[in-house]
């Protein structure tokens, strides 16, 4: 398979779709030694079902697992750490990935629960990585193709980050979020990549907008994959940060324009359709400063149910969220970071439900 080619197939039938791209793609000849310890990487963000747009969908990597035994590999295992606030466990249970593995003999390794250790990835950026990708020969990526109401959207490079622990992914978020995840591409290596652009939420890390496209790709080069995803989401790879510095650190080529895009079987393109993004539109409420996805997606979903209501517009304060407020005094916040501010709505991350309640009151109180 040329790295420069992105595979993508359409229809409903999606353990067969999987098995018949990965055929095409001749994933059996890039791997080539059966002795060698396979690791499949889905996204399970949160133990949400496949449908509602934030997880892999758990056919996909079932077409994975079986069309590696029918190859003759037998040393396979599915990583994957949950965001914080969610156990990983709950993914795994919910998702269908503990009966997968039951059924297909797969070991389910929690890297929550896995230790750690530091991977130095040049230029003074000091990573921590779990354990188990040592352990991998082979790492097959499972991303879901959605949109991030932080980067804008999330892909190949973005999902490697279930495969650092919790205090790791917290500390991203201080870092900027952007440039750890580009240096992340150094310290774990991707050898392949199954996107899984079926329903994915279009503004959502953890889903809840789902549009169906019922479309699988595969591909060798997670920033090529990437930029494409941008097309598909209607942005451009200079939009992510994080896609056009791992592209300046030679990482991998991020110029949609030299992918050479097969369909295969029918199928209909969808990169030209206009994308509407509800998250950019609420975002100018929120000041924000090394905060927790969870945490701002909560915020956002509370902010865009508030702009629906025609209560975002009384608002005149911003809201401060993040990392970058511990300690500190000031006016309205949400999250425990904001814990001393004079109005804050609580919680670590605070949900939903709770932000939107919290602000509905403070509006009809203050403003």
């Amino acid at each position: 398979m040329e790295k420069n080619r992105i595979y993508r197939i359409y229809g409903t039938e999606y353990k067969a779709m999987t098995k018949r791209l990965l055929a095409e793609s001749r994933l059996a000849d890039i791997i080539d030694d059966r002795n060698l310890c396979i690791g499949i990487k889905p996204n399970l963000v949160a133990p949400s079902p496949a449908s509602f747009g934030a997880t892999t969908h758990p056919e996909i990597v079932e077409g994975i697992v079986e069309y590696l035994h029918e190859y003759g590999f037998s040393n396979i295992l599915i990583a994957e750490g949950s965001w914080v606030g969610d156990k990983t466990a709950e993914s795994f249970k919910y998702c269908g990935y503990e009966e997968l593995a039951k059924k297909h003999n797969i070991r389910l390794v929690d890297t929550q629960k896995d230790s750690s250790h530091p991977v130095d990835c040049g230029d003074g950026v000091i990573l921590n990585v779990c354990d188990v990708v040592s352990k991998i020969d082979f790492l097959i990526n499972v991303p879901v193709l959605k949109g991030h109401c932080q980067t804008r959207m999330t892909c190949a490079l973005k999902n490697m980050k279930g495969l650092i622990p919790n205090t790791e992914k917290r500390r991203f978020h201080t870092m900027g979020l952007h440039e750890p995840i580009a240096y992340l591409q150094r310290a774990i290596h991707q050898d392949f990549v199954v996107v899984d652009h079926i329903c994915g939420d279009l503004d959502f890390e953890e889903g809840g907008n789902p549009v169906v496209k019922n479309c699988i790709m595969t591909g060798l080069d997670p920033l090529l994959i990437d930029a494409y995803a941008c097309k598909v989401l209607g942005y451009t790879p200079s939009d992510v940060r994080y896609l056009e510095l791992a592209g300046e650190l030679g990482l991998g080529n991020n110029d949609i324009d030299s992918a050479d895009i097969v369909t295969v079987g029918k199928g209909v393109a969808d990169e030209h359709e206009e994308i509407h993004h509800s998250v950019l539109e609420v975002s100018y409420a929120a000041n924000e400063v090394d905060s927790c996805s969870a945490c701002y997606a909560s915020l956002t979903g509370a902010l865009i149910r508030l702009k629906e209501e025609g209560l975002l517009e009384k608002l005149d304060e911003k809201i401060a969220i993040g990392q970058g407020f511990a300690g500190k005094t000031g006016k309205l916040g949400v999250g425990r970071c904001t814990g001393r501010f004079d109005i804050n709505i609580p919680g670590c991350p605070p949900g939903e439900d709770d932000i939107y309640e919290g602000l509905k009151k403070v509006i009809e109180l203050h403003f």
